[in-house]
């Protein structure tokens, strides 16, 4: 194994604080990183790493180290990259976050013909209803689904809005009534659905009229899929992106309640750190997602 390659073992077990997540992170064998390591070490003549039954430290040599290569070893990277891109060629790695109930339903396929067509690019996607700050946690690239941007830390693209309807299940709406008007909400268990698991507020309006709601029910999420679950099972009215219920509307597991009334307009947004360009692979990638969103007839 080379130098550089050497480097980035010893680096990435040095993050991990482990052969073994070393190991999966890298796509090697617990075997060969520590083969790499001592090989490493015998080469500087020096201990890097502490080992125990419990965990892996860097010495103090290590650590010096450690803190004089991450920068180096970074910025080859960063060369190889910016070489293949002047070539147009999209390679290296992209860290991204993204809805959980969007990477369990939507981002599958996309991710799949992405690495058909561009086999040189890693993609690392991290699933969270929880706001992630994409600058602070080194983040190439945010999905969300939310109201329009308010944050002028990032830079921002709207892909497309969001459709949003309130449901319920047959059986729930057979045994409490269906509600003919947002005023009829107050009689009815509504399962509230937000980034802190707290009351909701449903802001109706049809025509020149409007209403608000504030959901309170048995359950609160920020898991739109965990309230589909509980509205299927009769648990209550819920307002979620459409995206997440249409495979149970198609079923007749959830019908549509209060359909002629409509809420304010939330976006499928991508979010990146202030780039002064975006690399080549970003932007790639952000492309093919926005192509493959756009031909979704049910987002």
């Amino acid at each position: 194994m080379g130098e550089l390659e050497s480097l980035r073992v010893f680096l990435a077990v040095a993050e991990q604080g482990s052969f073994a997540g070393a190991a999966r992170q890298l796509g090697m064998t617990p075997a060969s990183v520590t083969r790499t390591i001592a090989g490493l070490e015998r080469q500087l003549g020096v201990q890097l790493l502490v080992r125990t039954t419990r965990q892996v430290s860097l010495t103090s040599a290590g650590a010096v180290y450690a803190a004089r290569v991450a920068p180096l070893s970074l910025g080859l990277v960063r060369a190889a990259e910016e070489t293949r891109e002047a070539q147009g060629i999209t390679s290296g790695g992209i860290r991204i976050s993204a809805p959980l109930s969007l990477g369990l339903k939507v981002l599958p396929p996309v991710l799949s013909q992405f690495a058909i067509l561009y086999p040189q690019t890693h993609v690392s996607l991290a699933l969270s209803d929880g706001f992630v700050d994409i600058v602070e946690e080194d983040y190439d690239l945010a999905i969300r689904i939310s109201g329009p941007p308010v944050d002028k830390s990032t830079i921002w693209r709207k892909i497309r809005e969001v459709p949003r309807v309130l449901v319920a299940a047959p059986k729930y709406l057979t045994s409490r009534g269906t509600p003919q008007s947002p005023d009829d909400l107050a009689e009815h268990d509504c399962l509230s659905y937000g980034s802190d698991a707290r009351d909701e507020q449903w802001e109706l309006s049809k025509g020149g009229g409007r209403r608000t709601h504030k959901a309170t029910g048995a359950f609160s999420s920020n898991s739109g899929d965990l309230l589909a679950r509980l509205a299927l099972n009769g648990e209550g009215i819920v307002l979620l992106p459409r995206f997440i219920v249409d495979d149970d509307l198609a079923a007749g597991g959830l019908v549509e309640v209060l359909a002629d009334w409509t809420t304010p307009q939330i976006w499928l947004t991508l979010y990146y750190p202030p780039y002064e360009k975006l690399p080549l692979r970003v932007a790639t990638f952000s492309d093919f997602f926005e192509a493959y969103i756009q031909e979704i007839r049910s987002f």
